[in-house]
């Protein structure tokens, strides 16, 4: 969120220094021992460092209890200097042996780490846990458990109240609790007085920050979106990289990066600006850059767009490898948990990604990402399945919130007409043809995605040449498919078509419920392995023969 706050000040108000604009403001969190346990607190830490966030602040609640107990168990290193050492202000908040925690010092930290401009904030507060409670504090017991009648009683003895009353509050604490609502009056107050001044010296750009306040497109954006010349073969990572340069010239608030794979991505949008603190050594190095430069750290980059798409009025993308997304995965659960509309460009999607060998091949990858609830999967087949995937996602910005993954080729793979349907998920892209080469009944489908529909569109050619009517259905996403009314499905898959074939390079997971019990699956059931993509694709059967042979199959097994 410190990230979507500086970009913010930057899009809409890039003069005006940190503490001028009524879109600085700082971010607190509180962490604990397992928050900073965990590896995505060196990630996140690593990254906020090196951006010099100075509008983060963290409060270290340091208890030294975890559930299996004291921490000495299995965490001993000096948190501060390893903050220090990822570039963060420092400071250490003690707690009394009495158990007396110092509220002025923590005040006065508090207010020291709000001065700090320059870099993020870790303040290390000793606490005990479930203090005062006499026989629960600093215990394991009192991490997860409730306190127990008995002990609440004990626990108000030490405090001074009368164990016999429930939830006592005496009259000034209700009244000194009620003099924040004044306060927050007089700096709403403030603000508004502030963001009305700024509105006022710049109209277009309140003009801009009322669009994307409310989620609306600009005039005419989508004449931006690319189409691409039908018989050329083009990667669908590189017709993305076009795309995304196309809509940065007219979306401001669009703005991203990759784990340190950019020029595999294709996830650049302006090379000559890169979201980089000032006193950062690189010639393009912006405070309000639009290119993101998220380091191999693939959970603290998902976690980080989580933060931005919550932080609102921007637009976030980010990039690895999709077999890459495993570690992605806690960080890609939540935004689909919270319906985050946070886009991932994941490249390489399949075994055609070649020498790099079965480490780096997703086989069941898309499977696994379809399987989250929330989470919409596209997997276009081509350049202006790609476009066409780009500009729905932006249209669902606002209207249909959730988090989107395009699975993107690394090879070259034929490009087709452009067809607006693909946006529905799942479309005809070749319509089976009868003997004089009119439009005819089909009595097969296959189902293509990705890479894999040309082996559909070769198969369907050889059927067709042998008498047999043959449909192919390009289905770059299952999910915006299954979204569509139940006669659009049908019209696509007739459901009196009882022969078809579903092509992926990976498991078939996904496919066994649009083929049937008469239909076959061609895929790959196994990991891959270290060669060049057309040979792996004829070793493992992902060929036209096999497309056509799984087609006659399906249709004997169908009664045709």
């Amino acid at each position: 969120m410190a990230m979507a706050a500086r970009y913010e000040r930057g899009l809409f108000d890039p003069e005006a220094p940190a503490g001028a604009s009524p879109f600085d403001h700082t971010i607190w969190a509180i962490v604990s021992d397992g928050d900073l346990e965990e590896g995505i607190s060196a990630e996140a830490s690593s990254l906020a460092g090196h951006q010099q966030l100075g509008n983060l602040v963290a409060l270290y609640d340091d208890n030294h209890i975890s559930i299996e107990g004291d921490t000495a168990t299995a965490f001993s290193e000096d948190v501060l200097k390893r903050y220090e050492a990822y570039g963060w202000h420092v400071q250490r908040v003690e707690q009394s042996p009495n158990g007396d925690f110092d509220v002025q010092a923590l005040h006065a930290a508090l207010k020291a780490a709000q001065d700090e401009t320059e870099r993020p904030s870790m303040i290390a507060a000793r606490t005990i846990i479930a203090w005062p409670a006499p026989n629960a504090q600093n215990t394991e017991a009192s991490h997860g458990s409730a306190l127990g009648a008995e002990e609440v009683a004990a626990t108000k003895e030490v405090l001074g109240f009368d164990p016999e009353r429930h939830f006592q509050v005496d009259d000034d604490v209700f009244a000194h609790a009620r003099e924040v609502v004044d306060r927050g009056r007089e700096q709403r107050a403030h603000w508004d007085k502030r963001f009305q001044e700024w509105r006022d010296a710049n109209a277009g750009r309140a003009a801009d920050f009322d669009r994307i306040a409310a989620g609306e497109l600009p005039e005419g954006w989508e004449l931006r979106l690319p189409v691409f010349e039908p018989g050329k073969d083009v990667a669908t990572r590189k017709a993305s990289g076009e795309v995304l340069k196309e809509l940065g010239s007219v979306l401001p608030e669009l703005w991203g990066g990759s784990a340190d794979l950019a020029g595999s991505n294709n996830t650049t949008i302006d090379a000559t600006s890169s979201f980089l603190p000032a006193s950062n050594p690189l010639p393009e190095a912006n405070p309000y850059g639009r290119t993101v430069h998220f380091g191999i750290r693939e959970h603290a980059m998902g976690s980080a767009m989580n933060g931005i798409a919550l932080h609102g009025n921007t637009r976030i993308y980010g990039g690895t490898f999709l077999v890459f997304s495993d570690y992605m995965r806690p960080a890609v659960r939540l935004a689909a948990l919270m319906g985050l509309p946070v886009t991932y460009v994941w490249t390489h999607d399949s075994i055609g990604l070649g020498e790099d060998g079965p480490t780096h091949q997703p086989v069941e990858h898309m499977a696994a990402l379809r399987a989250i609830p929330g989470l919409n999967m596209v997997r276009p087949a081509d350049a202006n399945e790609t476009a066409i995937a780009w500009g729905e996602i932006i249209r669902r910005h606002a209207a249909k919130p959730a988090p989107h993954g395009l699975a993107l080729t690394r090879q070259n793979v034929p490009t087709y007409e452009a067809n607006d349907d693909a946006a529905k998920g799942g479309y005809v892209l070749f319509e089976a043809e009868g003997p004089g080469g009119d439009s005819a009944a089909p009595q097969v489908v296959l189902i293509g995605t990705g890479s894999e529909v040309q082996l559909a569109v070769e198969a369907r050619e050889r059927l067709q040449a042998s008498g047999v009517p043959t449909r192919v259905v390009s289905m770059p996403s299952v999910e915006w498919f299954e979204e569509q009314e139940q006669g659009y499905r049908d019209s696509v898959l007739p459901p009196s078509v009882k022969a078809r074939v579903a092509v992926e390079a990976g498991i078939a997971l996904t496919w066994q419920r649009y083929v049937g019990e008469a239909g076959r699956v061609v895929s790959l059931e196994h990991f891959g392995a270290s060669a060049d993509y057309k040979v792996l694709y004829r070793e493992f059967g992902l060929t036209t023969d096999a497309v056509e042979a799984a087609a006659r199959e399906s249709l004997e097994a169908a009664g045709r």
